[in-house]
């Protein structure tokens, strides 16, 4: 079996090939195989940017004695959820409308120990030279109606091949343990159900993410004291 043929076997799952229709498959089987090209790329780009992270977060250890960074997660999304996105956006199945349309081909998520990280690492990746910001949202400064808090960048990297050198865009999502904690839980509770939240459960974990924020706040002011006294 080649790489093409193993890939095939994802095609049954995608809503537009249900009705089994052997031309369609065939068609979509070089579109599936033409995303994975450009994955290297986006991949290159993840570990560029994780890099700098890393070296930052190091950087940090050596001046101030701490971490800044708790951790670092990464992904691709996959050929199946770019097709997915593009259907439904009514977009053109193409590697070069992924590209032009979608932004968070290649994501990052940082956690980060304090607030005052996640703005520390927000203005070193927004000054570095070679990076282009694309768009950000600050979503700890002003909150999604369901308390999501976070913060958002998508950064234009550049990726420097044998041959030439090409641009990538990365997301990157930088926040606090506490705030990851209740992302993940909304995340888990939100999508264990094909039905929507009600309202009362909805307030609730608004005023969890409210209280937890401020625990945030409080987990900040704690550390600036400490720092103070020494």
């Amino acid at each position: 079996m080649d790489e093409r043929e193993f890939y095939m076997e994802a095609f049954d799952n995608l809503p537009a090939l249900t009705d089994n229709n052997e031309s369609v498959k065939e068609t979509f089987s070089h579109v599936f195989y033409d995303f994975l090209q450009p994955s290297h790329l986006y991949d290159s780009a993840i570990e560029v940017v994780k890099t700098y992270l890393n070296i930052l977060d190091n950087e940090f250890s050596v001046k101030f004695q701490r971490n800044p960074i708790h951790n670092i997660e990464s992904r691709l999304k996959s050929p199946q959820s770019i097709i997915g996105k593009l259907q439904k956006k009514g977009l053109p199945l193409s590697t070069d409308a992924a590209r032009k349309n979608l932004l968070d081909l290649a994501g990052i998520r940082v956690t980060c120990y304090y607030i005052s990280d996640i703005y520390a690492l927000v203005e070193k990746l927004g000054r570095r030279d070679d990076f282009t910001v694309i768009k950000r949202k600050d979503y700890i400064k002003n909150p999604k109606p369901s308390g999501y808090r976070s913060y958002h960048m998508i950064l234009n990297v550049p990726v420097y091949l044998s041959t030439h050198k090409e641009y990538a865009p990365v997301e990157i999502q930088i926040r606090t343990i506490a705030m990851d904690f209740w992302a993940s839980l909304e995340h888990q509770l939100k999508y264990k159900t094909s039905a929507e939240l009600s309202p009362e459960i909805s307030e609730e974990l608004r005023q969890c993410a409210e209280r937890i924020a401020e625990t945030d706040i409080q987990m900040q002011r704690i550390y600036m004291q400490i720092n103070d006294m020494e």
